[in-house]
């Protein structure tokens, strides 16, 4: 009799999961029993211009009655500022080996700025070979279609989307800071709030300078050093003021006296793990018949 009752029990107990499985497939197919169903673990991933990163999308497959042989995924682009959108071809192909009832089967896909962008065609061209001329909020849109043991392709309802952004942009808090007026020092502004935003794919704009707030400045970074290049020009070509008098950075206009202009005086320095990137910026103004004024600070991000 204690027989009996467990191989009812282990019959029911499989009977229960393939109901749970269909019944979750039937919320993405209908009303029909199709099996295939995707479970994507990354629905958002940030593409970063200039990393030359290899990003990798992932996800699961629960075996039901009807298996999950491999899982084809599809891509295509938006230009997110006119809203165009290009064809969309298959990006990769993964192979599911265990098709065991029940069984959970993780997979993950990985590409390269390089795979995102071939065969695709937007406005009648290429996607650009260099990831510098996307426009921030631009994304591919990577789709997921399972083929099963029926010999059926189901696409699922959940995506991800890859979108373009800029690694340092957000809000940062000045932990290090000094102003020197004319060689002397002149306080700090530790503790306060700094403002980075993404002007295109490569330029950030800087808000504000040392005690003054109705000020900004362009900078770009070298992912591959972390190297900061302090611009001296603004978005329109015109010479960058501060304090209406012209910006002072290492690479132009040096008239730096007590700050030091080497590899580490302008740097970024990410944080892979914890998201809290630090920014070194080294920039001040000269004043005709005075003298320079030097800023240097070290901003984290929040």
């Amino acid at each position: 009799m204690k027989k009996i009752k467990i191989i009812f029990l282990s019959l029911f107990a499989i009977t229960a999961l393939n109901s749970c499985i269909e019944n979750d497939n039937d919320e993405l197919t209908g009303t029909e029993v199709t099996g295939g169903y995707v479970t994507v673990n990354n629905q958002l991933i940030s593409y970063v211009v200039g990393s030359g990163a290899t990003y990798t999308a992932t996800g699961t497959i629960l075996q039901g009655s009807v298996q999950t042989n491999s899982v084809d995924v599809y891509k295509s682009f938006v230009n997110n500022t006119t809203g165009s959108v290009s064809n969309e071809v298959l990006l990769k192909t993964v192979s599911i080996d265990d098709a065991t009832l029940g069984s959970t089967q993780n997979f993950s896909v990985n590409f390269t700025y390089d795979e995102l962008i071939s065969d695709l065609t937007i406005d009648g061209g290429s996607l650009p070979s260099n990831d510098g001329n996307l426009n921030i909020g631009d994304y591919w849109l990577l789709r997921y279609a399972s083929n099963t043991s029926e010999g059926n392709l189901h696409y699922n309802a959940k995506t991800t989307k890859v979108a373009v952004g800029t690694r340092y942009a957000g809000v940062y808090t000045v932990e290090e800071s000094a102003y020197h007026r004319i060689g002397v020092f002149g306080g700090d502004w530790n503790g306060t709030d700094r403002i980075i935003e993404s002007v295109n794919a490569t330029i950030y704009r800087h808000v504000g300078v040392g005690f003054w707030d109705n000020n900004e400045y362009f900078f770009t970074v070298d992912n591959a050093t972390g190297a900061i290049t302090i611009m001296d020009v603004d978005l329109d070509g015109n010479g960058v003021v501060l304090n209406d008098q012209p910006i002072m950075t290492c690479e132009s206009n040096n008239g730096f006296t007590v700050l030091a202009c080497d590899a580490a005086s302008s740097v970024a320095i990410p944080d892979d793990v914890n998201g809290k990137d630090q920014l070194i910026m080294t920039v001040g103004y000269l004043t005709a018949g005075s003298g320079p004024r030097e800023f240097y600070q070290k901003m984290v991000k929040q």
